[in-house]
């Protein structure tokens, strides 16, 4: 328990003060200020045995392992020497590299912890190189990382991965509102409440997945489950439905309608329990559930070409949903060859496909009257507006030109941060769309968290205006006509393209 990667186990208690303060420090504090481990190494052909005798040596439960050229090229741990060498009953005389894992994972250490943290989750690693000037300068391990932040939310995320049952996780995203609502009052910014709530979900999902290939069997092809919509942005709120799809690799035909079967019930079962956990079954229809949208890649191909080639307003809303799509579990091979497809096809003329799209992202228009105050709809005895619509034409916008420049990523905030490295938005623009779409998404969770909280009704995206402060309403108009002038831009830009 002196080992400071279990230290945790056996400090005292923070107090409620320390516990803030420590929370606080996790979004401003870089991974530079952490004391990280010096990197232990051996060669790619040294026994086994002899690795094990250098983690014993140096008292490190990570060693990393060299190729010839003093390239890292993979790490055994502690649980591989477990896993692969004793239950498997290995030669310890046989080289390390025939049980050593990979792939690397690193992060600068400029980042922040919370980002170090979340990367550990969303790739699985319990260790992470640190780099400065493209060099590794050494290592952390996740334990060392929560045990200094013993009371953070993201300790929630390591209880999430630890459940045990479906009930469990139904618990475990009931609890999300709480964290939202203690984030969002202390000042967090919008976009990191968002990369929590979706890391949590991410770890829902990979559990539920997980669990039901233990169930199936193991699947009959290689595939791919993606996430969709919000989620696949990256951006998903309180209020959230399933957004996902399934792509398998191509079969000969005696095998395909074997693997369509077993994929097919996969993706049911999948969905009821998630559905059971939380998320509902999307209205529009866009999961895997659904038959069209669990099928092989060369199907997915066709998919996108006929969307982009037929470039009709309903297309276009299709292309758009599952532009926003993103890699959760499975092959990422498969993800990787239709984004290089996607990207290959967007190098070709789209004048069309664009002209729809921006005419999609001008079908909301910022909720003001003509005298620049927020125009507003009666519901009960309330005057209010729907703040996911007021958010929609950054998200729509800010994808027409990500396409037009073939940037693959998804999150809206990455895109605009693209665009402008890109020299597409100045600085300015980058800074005005940024603030303003997480000013909105910050308002929007801390509602939806009330009213799960304390109103105990189920969320909504309505915003009474009365409920907001003088400060919060002039802001409010301000990122309006923000709005306005962003979609003036997207409007003489892309929707006057097809005459010239």
């Amino acid at each position: 328990m002196l080992n400071e990667d279990f230290a945790h186990f056996v400090k005292r208690p923070a107090s409620f003060e320390e516990s803030y303060i420590a929370s606080d420090q996790l979004y401003s504090r870089k991974i530079e200020s952490v004391e990280v481990r010096d990197i232990v190494s051996c060669r790619a052909t040294s026994p086994i045995y002899e690795a094990a005798k250098q983690m014993a040596q140096h008292k490190v439960s990570c060693l990393f392992v060299k190729n010839d050229a003093q390239e890292i090229v993979g790490y055994v741990t502690d649980i591989t020497l477990r896993d692969k060498v004793v239950a498997g009953q290995l030669d310890a005389a046989n080289p390390i590299s025939s049980v050593m894992d990979n792939p690397i994972v690193s992060i600068n250490n400029q980042s922040h912890v919370y980002e170090a943290i979340l990367m550990m989750f969303q790739t699985k690693t319990r260790y992470l190189l640190i780099e400065n000037k493209g060099k590794y300068t050494g290592f952390l391990s996740r334990n060392k990382l929560l045990s200094e932040q013993a009371q953070s939310p993201l300790v929630f995320i390591q209880s999430v991965k630890l459940a045990l049952s479906v009930e469990e996780l139904r618990r475990k995203w009931e609890t999300v509102p709480k964290i939202v609502t203690q984030l969002l009052g202390r000042g967090v910014n919008g976009e990191i409440v968002n990369q929590l709530i979706t890391t949590v979900a991410d770890t829902i999902a990979l559990k539920v997945i997980e669990g039901v290939i233990e169930e199936m069997g193991p699947p009959p092809a290689k595939f791919v489950f993606m996430i969709l919509g919000s989620e696949g942005r990256k951006e998903q709120t309180l209020k959230t439905d399933q957004d996902n799809a399934i792509i398998y690799e191509d079969k000969a035909n005696e095998q395909r309608e074997l693997v369509r079967a077993y994929f097919l019930k996969f993706a049911d079962t999948i969905s009821e329990k998630l559905d059971f956990i939380g998320f509902s079954f999307c209205s529009g229809g866009f999961m895997a559930k659904n038959p069209k949208w669990t099928h092989s890649l060369s199907h997915w191909k066709r998919n996108y070409m006929s969307w982009m080639e037929e470039a009709v307003p309903e297309t276009v809303i299709k292309f758009s949903t599952f532009f926003d799509c993103r890699y959760l579990y499975g092959d990422v091979t498969i993800m990787e060859e239709l984004k290089a497809f996607l990207d290959e096809e967007l190098q070709k003329p789209m004048d069309k496909l664009f002209y729809h799209m921006a005419n999609n992202a001008l079908q909301y228009l910022p909720p003001l009257t003509f005298f620049k105050n927020i125009r507003t709809i009666t519901m009960g005895s309330q005057e209010v507006f729907d703040i996911k619509r007021a958010m929609t034409p950054i998200v729509d916008l800010v994808r027409v030109y990500s396409l037009k420049n073939r940037i693959f990523k998804t999150n809206t905030g990455e895109r605009i941060k693209a665009l402008r490295d890109l020299g597409v938005f100045t600085e300015t623009a980058c800074l005005e769309l940024t603030q303003s779409y997480y000013f909105l998404m910050s308002m929007r969770l801390k509602k939806q968290a009330t009213k799960i909280i304390t109103d105990n009704i189920p969320p909504d995206n309505y915003i009474d205006l009365q409920s907001l402060t003088k400060i919060e309403q002039v802001t409010l108009k301000e990122i309006f006509k923000t709005i306005e002038n962003f979609q003036s831009r997207i409007k003489v830009e892309f929707t006057n393209s097809l005459f010239g």
